[in-house]
């Protein structure tokens, strides 16, 4: 129901002295500049009376004010400023939510905003890379883990970068940057660096990385278990991260084979039951068919490029042909025989896996 202003209520503030009266109008008024449809003399008056409520000396009759007219699309541009720019208590609420601020007012309140009014405009529904940028590079840490909290707010590359270089030792501010739907690809690989292995094995799952270094930090995070997978121990941990991998597009060919061109077995065998959606042991049956003739339909069934198959045959063979030695540094031997015999083998497909097998291979007799 739409409230009314009248002469009535303009001789009230003028004539009574108690801050309680103009607190009820402060309220009064609110509910009637969220009115959709007002008539224009009685908006003028209502805009009047507003802009001399928001100077009134008594701070509750501001943050009244204040907060009765949080979401008002009829607020004046600079009473909303004003209010914004007062004490906490009187700011938050316009801050929090009114959408009569203009980016330009975001950014110069977050430059010299307390550190209450910077988390505020953090929390902001959709903001633009230009208010976040300013709270990255001028609010607090508690005001930054709250940007990268808020789903909605752009982010630009840069702002990252930012983030990185300010914050680079606080651990949940990376975790909360690892955790947002998106990255550039160019912080997730920063953050690699920078993050512990479950959080290194979220960027994989979910962001953007170059394809040698998402490989590298899979198969490399697991030469741990790799020569004892055939125990089944870590199958079912292995075959979650698979599948999840998969849902989330980054179970991409150039993994699969460099999975199993770097001997690890089990990665390459969960990789082809979860592309194929076939039981794990059927899979291990077509892989290790004895006349050969498995793997060509489950490759199909996969959906992996044809052009991989005869590098990714070689392999399977190699693998099978090829053993731990049980002495030191076997397992970067038997990585070693497996490029090695593959790269001689086969005519190069993806040139950037040749690059990137020639490359591990080049590491691995460094390292031996």
């Amino acid at each position: 129901m739409t409230v009314s202003l009248s002469a009535a209520d303009v001789a009230r503030l003028l004539t009574d002295p108690s801050a309680d009266a103009r607190q009820d109008l402060a309220h009064k008024l609110g509910e009637h500049l969220t009115e959709p449809t007002i008539a224009p003399s009685e908006l003028a008056l209502a805009q009047d009376i507003v802009r001399l409520l928001a100077k009134d000396i008594e701070s509750a009759v501001r943050v009244a004010l204040s907060s009765s007219l949080r979401r008002s699309p009829h607020l004046p541009h600079d009473v909303a400023l004003r209010l914004a720019q007062d004490i906490d208590a009187v700011s938050l609420p316009i801050l929090t939510d009114s959408l009569v601020l203009t980016d330009d007012d975001l950014i110069g309140i977050v430059r010299a905003g307390s550190p209450y009014k910077q988390l505020a405009i953090a929390a902001r529904p959709s903001l633009s890379e230009a208010v976040s940028g300013a709270v990255v590079a001028h609010a607090g840490p508690g005001a930054v883990m709250t940007l990268l909290d808020n789903a909605s707010a752009r982010i630009g590359a840069d702002a990252m970068e930012q983030a990185l270089d300010r914050f680079g030792d606080n651990e949940t501010i990376k975790e909360r940057m690892v955790m947002r739907d998106s990255l550039p690809p160019t912080v997730a690989e920063r953050l690699v660096a920078l993050v512990s292995a479950r959080l290194q094995a979220h960027l994989v799952r979910h962001h953007e990385l170059p394809a040698g270094l998402a490989a590298d930090l899979v198969l490399n995070g697991r030469e741990s278990v790799v020569m004892r997978l055939s125990s089944g121990s870590d199958e079912p941990d292995l075959a979650r991260m698979v599948e999840q991998m998969k849902h989330s597009g980054r179970l991409t060919p150039s993994l699969v084979l460099r999975a199993i061109c770097t001997g690890d077995l089990g990665f390459f065998e969960a990789a082809m039951a979860a592309l194929a959606d076939v039981p794990l042991a059927n899979a291990r049956t077509l892989i290790h068919d004895p006349g050969g003739n498995g793997l060509a339909p489950l490759y199909r069934k996969a959906g992996l490029p044809p052009v991989m198959f005869a590098m990714i045959r070689a392999a399977v063979a190699v693998v099978g042909d090829s053993r731990f030695d049980g002495e030191k540094r076997d397992l970067e031997r038997f990585r070693s025989r497996v490029i090695a015999r593959v790269l001689t083998q086969t005519e190069a497909s993806d040139p950037a896996d040749v690059d990137y097998l020639v490359e591990k291979l080049g590491d691995i007799l460094i390292a031996a």
